[in-house]
């Protein structure tokens, strides 16, 4: 079953409660909000009552974005964590989204086990899950999702700490291992412009049609026969996305060709 949510960003110019109305519109089972958008989280509704807006249409807070750089990890990053974390919990979000280092000052070579040693038992006492991402730009330091693996194992965090599958990133990384059992959330975006992959950049992700270069359709197809059944985001940072005067109908068409080409693989 494809079950389909929404990322803020993907209508970044609309407002949180505008975002709520889509999803509901498109039939989405949740959604995923953002502290990167250029406003407050919620656009400033106490958290209680935004996490109440999106359960009573139906809709699971699925998770909040993000702590940055995780794998850089110290006394700064350790605050803006809690804080994190304390405003998923007080939403009743399921979990929050933690992102590594991509450029800028070089991390410490064990800089993402020590924030697993240290967020474990954050996201346990708050009853969260952390989705860790591996960015697959090359300068990312986690790029792919079988490191990811391996650094949850080796700090016992499987259980609070799940991955996070891109079929963006997963294009840019190369990746062909789907880990199914080690992911919690799955972004899909759609490129079709024909840079080399080291060209690409978040600009370049837009909604999935048949002109996409990624194989998402291929990515999910393979996840759900893996025995993947969370819930599969809508993630596009492209312009043109944000500006498309009918968001709904956009989505709409997008759900409407992952699902029917899924199932075509399935049958």
């Amino acid at each position: 079953m494809v079950r389909f949510a929404l990322n803020h960003m993907s209508v970044a110019r609309l407002g949180y409660p505008e975002m709520l109305g889509v999803a509901a519109r498109t039939g989405c089972i949740g959604v995923e909000v953002r502290n990167d958008l250029g406003r407050p989280v919620f656009d400033d509704l106490d958290p209680a009552e935004a996490g109440a807006r999106a359960r009573d249409m139906g809709l699971r807070l699925l998770s909040v974005a993000e702590v940055g750089r995780v794998d850089d990890w110290g006394p700064a990053r350790a605050g803006a964590a809690e804080r994190l974390m304390d405003l998923a919990a007080a939403a009743g979000a399921e979990g929050v989204a933690l992102i590594p280092a991509c450029g800028g000052a070089p991390v410490a070579e064990d800089g993402l086990d020590r924030a697993l040693d240290a967020l474990a038992p954050m996201l346990r006492d708050r009853g969260l899950t952390g989705y860790l991402e591996p960015l697959g730009f090359t300068a990312c330091g986690l790029r792919r999702k079988a490191e990811a693996v391996e650094a949850l194992a080796r700090a016992g965090a499987g259980d609070v700490v799940r991955l996070v599958h891109d079929s963006f990133h997963h294009h840019l990384a190369g990746e062909t291992a789907l880990p199914v059992a080690a992911i919690g959330l799955v972004h899909v975006s759609g490129v079709t412009a024909r840079d080399p992959a080291g060209a690409l950049t978040d600009a370049h992700r837009g909604l999935v049609d048949a002109s996409d270069r990624l194989g998402t359709v291929a990515q999910l197809a393979a996840l759900l026969a893996g025995g993947y059944d969370g819930p599969i985001s809508v993630e596009a940072f492209a312009p043109e996305t944000h500006a498309h005067p009918d968001p709904v109908a956009a989505l709409t068409q997008t759900f409407d060709f992952l699902r029917a080409e899924v199932m075509a693989r399935a049958a």
